[in-house]
């Protein structure tokens, strides 16, 4: 059904900046066909009218990068470094595949969750412990066809034996555990192509095109560059998304010394294969030259405050990036590392965190800087900049409408601002995608999200001695990984990311 919304506030986020105290949006089909102060549209009984008095309407959120297969673990895991967090996360020496329900029922959580914040976009870096199952890949995608919300999903899937990922670790571990790495399971560059190639002919532009594959090579020290090469290939073929985590803690900066004799950035770099369908994940650890290698290649930068903060990584450097033209999106990351999908927080914490950063508070995000990270930064990292992220006609009518009349706008000073600083989700009261309406006054209307909830706490108490007996295993293994970090943490890099240094 074809949608009017008559007399709403309206913020465009298109490059004039256009706001609209008043005006009216028509959408036909997935698209928005008009936008202006009273359209004059031909009666039709095929078209729902909305009063959109006291409302405001804007992009839908964009959430940058999240890891579905977290949806679970929401509160399960103190703050911990990254290399000690991702013994919990992604178990080295796990061999339980997940099968079709698991996947497609933890994908759906974090996807409704999302859609009722206002967030109509994710990209989704999804990993598979050990490997990648069909039957895993189906439910990840059959959840974001069937939810209604727009998707680019991926394989974060390393090839590389654990102790090779990480500085000093082989000589760190006892011989018998580095027997156990050596021998756990793990794909070789032509069986995750196979991988790809599956997900790809299975799900690229599924969802009438809602719902589309990208490519990941989770990080370069843990891939083989054969497979690396492939799916810049393939990217770059399709244009799609490429994902790559890069430089997200001290320790892959000491990791880049000790392997490449460089930072990981310059070894991407000089194996040629940076561009800009390229998302690099986090982005902390940067030096001047490692910036200088992004802006020319245009890459995209994922920024994950909130995850930043709760492992302890660092903060990354907002306006060094931004004033070389890098194009900054912003992401929740997984539900074991921020703890909600919320991306009003992850803005509000973005526009916060770097106060610390930065000594001339001239150059401290603004909040239009945030809310474009939040949107058109989002699109275009994903490869989606020239169909949404901003209300024009001829864009995808993936938008959001919030009541005014709510404690965050009242009184109404800024709407950047009160967007930024105030809105933490509430006051959004309808999510559209691709024209049409997924979520209306709280209530999701793709799926029964109560029964939902029902079947993932049934799931939980099975779930729960999994994830016992991986924390077990990650004991046996944090001694070692405990050494090697703090091995690294006190090193001398040159470079400060964090306000206590060792």
């Amino acid at each position: 059904m074809d949608t009017l919304i008559r007399n709403a506030h309206v913020l465009t986020m298109d490059d004039q900046n256009n706001e609209y105290d008043r005006a009216d949006i028509l959408i036909t089909g997935q698209k928005i066909a008009a936008l202006g102060r009273d359209l004059e549209v031909i009666p039709s009984n095929s078209r729902r009218e909305i009063d959109g008095t006291g409302k405001l309407v804007m992009p839908g959120l964009v959430n940058g990068h999240v890891h579905s297969p977290g949806n679970f673990m929401k509160g399960a895991l103190d703050n911990l470094p990254l290399e000690i967090f991702m013994l919990h996360e992604v178990p080295p020496l796990s061999g339980d595949t997940d099968g079709f329900n698991l996947s497609y029922l933890r994908t759906l959580l974090g996807a409704v969750e999302m859609l009722k914040l206002g967030i109509t976009s994710v990209h989704d870096d999804a990993y598979y412990v050990p490997v990648p199952t069909q039957e895993a890949i189906d439910g990840v995608m059959k959840a974001y066809v069937d939810c209604g919300i727009r998707a680019v999903a991926t394989l974060d899937q390393p090839n590389v034996v654990e102790y090779d990922k990480y500085p000093h670790l082989r000589d760190l571990l006892p011989e018998p555990i580095r027997q156990e790495m050596a021998t756990a399971p793990i794909m070789d560059s032509a069986e995750l192509l196979n991988c790809y190639q599956y997900l790809i002919d299975r799900w690229h532009q599924s969802g009438d095109g809602r719902v589309r594959a990208g490519v990941s090579i989770s990080a370069p020290q843990r891939v083989t560059t054969d497979y690396f090469e492939a799916l810049v290939d393939l990217s770059r073929k399709l244009d799609i998304p490429l994902n790559v985590h890069l430089l997200e803690s001290k320790l892959q900066r000491v990791l880049g010394n000790v392997k490449y004799g460089k930072s990981l950035v310059k070894y991407v770099h000089d194996l040629g294969l940076l561009d800009e369908r390229m998302m690099v994940i986090h982005a902390i650890w940067l030096d001047d030259q490692d910036v200088d290698h992004l802006a020319g290649a245009g890459c995209s930068v994922a920024h994950n405050p909130v995850c930043n903060l709760k492992l302890g990584s660092g903060v990354m450097t907002w306006r060094r990036l931004r004033d070389r033209g890098i194009n900054i999106c912003l992401g929740s990351d997984e539900a074991c590392s921020d703890d909600t999908a919320n991306m009003w927080f992850v803005g509000k914490t973005a526009g916060l965190v770097h106060s610390i950063d930065e000594i001339d508070y001239y150059q401290w995000p603004k909040a239009r800087e945030i809310l474009l990270a939040l949107t058109r930064g989002g699109a275009r990292a994903m490869r989606m900049d020239a169909h949404v992220g901003m209300l024009a006609p001829g864009y995808q009518a993936d938008l959001i409408m919030l009541d005014l009349n709510t404690l965050a706008f009242t009184p109404l000073n800024d709407l950047h601002r009160q967007l930024v600083y105030c809105e933490n989700g509430s006051s959004v009261v309808m999510t559209m995608v691709a024209g049409e309406i997924v979520v209306e006054n709280g209530r999701l209307l793709t799926l029964d999200e109560e029964a939902l909830k029902a079947e993932v706490r049934n799931l939980m108490p099975a779930l729960n001695a999994k994830m016992q007996k991986n924390a077990e295993a990650a004991r046996r293994l944090e001694p070692y990984y405990r050494e090697m970090y703090l091995r690294c943490a006190r090193q001398d890099v040159g470079l400060y990311r964090r306000i206590v240094t060792i």
